[in-house]
């Protein structure tokens, strides 16, 4: 978003980005990065020259955890607080419970920790079956042949918010690569990392079967969104059940009260796909309508309208599918493969446009 708006506003209006984070997070990566060791660093980019592309002192970053959002401030954890003009929210999900700042060296840490869990484990469950526990089976069974891998799945299908052609994809390439699964079970409890000694265990299935394994992964997806900072604004704007923030067509809150404050990505109930590609268009139109409110609070504002869910997911190191769902109930699904994919996941592209000219993917 701020690469968006820096170049396109900065003779009028100078663009903040407050983040809790000391570096980019190159989300893309983290299913190989716990899984291979060697370049789980390169995932986490500096932000020493993110905003190259916008002209000088247009854009600059103050690093903080937003704690309250006011009509014309935001309130940080450090006590201090920075006004606003427009505001987009785009904070995220995160685990639950307070939000936590990553910084790189704990985070490669936590990571090494996982690969050597891996490394040293013989009988591996992976719980959960979207494209992250899908994306980690794989990777372990390739760079660990011998492993006896299983992936566990609460559906009866993979991928399930995808077209079941998807599903028949991945199912078939785990049978080629010798990886098992159970699905349409859940676990009575998912085991912490804390648990996962490398002793064996056990996992009781919802219809009580056992399955043994001395490592379980749990890679279901139990994020919440990080919408607490704007219950402070508009409380009504925060679906009270699941979190997400409500939003207009115009990515708008729902609250009228407040039309210069927008909300788009992973944190915002837009209808889409919570990926890159979609917040990418969902910037694109949050830019056009500040542009328009600057010249005229009344103007007409352009709509957001969500494509079919669509995703490049990894297959193993180097196959992968693009997919996309069918636009129409009775449509066939789009399906892309590719064999030539990037060991480490693109790292060197983002940083290339992150970090141009760094060359220590240690900062």
């Amino acid at each position: 978003m701020a690469d968006m708006l820096g170049p396109a506003l900065h003779e009028t209006h100078n663009t903040i980005v407050i983040e809790k984070n000391s570096h980019f997070q190159h989300l893309f990566a983290y299913p190989r990065i716990g899984v291979v060791p060697g370049f789980e660093h390169k995932a986490f980019v500096p932000y020493t020259n993110a905003f190259h592309a916008s002209p000088a002192g247009s854009t600059s970053m103050v690093r903080a955890t937003a704690e309250e959002i006011l009509p014309n401030e935001v309130v940080l954890d450090n006590e201090t607080s920075i006004p606003y003009e427009y505001l987009v929210f785009v904070a995220g999900t995160g685990r639950p419970g307070a939000p936590i700042a990553y910084e790189k060296s704990t985070e490669t840490k936590r990571i090494q920790m996982i690969q050597a869990k891996i490394a040293s484990a013989s009988n591996i469950v992976v719980v959960g079956g979207g494209a992250y526990g899908v994306q980690v089976a794989f990777d372990i069974k390739e760079q660990y042949p011998s492993k006896k891998v299983t992936l566990i799945h609460s559906r009866p299908q993979l991928m399930n918010r995808f077209h079941y052609a998807l599903h028949d994809i991945v199912m078939e390439r785990f049978k080629a690569a010798g990886i098992d699964t159970i699905l349409g079970q859940r676990i009575k409890d998912i085991p912490d990392w804390s648990q996962n000694d490398g002793k064996e265990f056990s996992i009781t299935l919802a219809d009580g079967r056992e399955v043994k394994t001395d490592l379980a992964i749990p890679c279901t997806g139990s994020t919440v969104p990080l919408s607490d900072p704007l219950l402070s604004l508009s409380p009504s704007s925060v679906d009270p059940v699941t979190k997400y923030v409500k939003v207009k067509p115009t990515l708008q809150i729902a609250d009228s009260k407040f039309p210069n404050v927008f909300s788009i990505g992973d944190v915002a109930d837009t209808g889409a796909h919570k990926a890159a590609r979609p917040a990418f268009a969902q910037a694109q139109i949050v830019l056009r309508n500040i542009q328009k409110l600057m010249k005229d609070e009344k103007a007409e504002l352009d709509t957001y309208k969500p494509d079919p869910h669509s995703i490049h997911l990894a297959l193993g190191f180097r196959p992968s599918v693009k997919f996309r769902n069918p636009a129409s109930p009775d449509g066939e699904p789009m399906k892309i493969f590719d064999d030539h994919g990037d060991l480490e996941s693109g790292c060197g592209k983002v940083w290339a446009m992150r970090a141009p000219g760094v060359s220590d993917y240690k900062l």
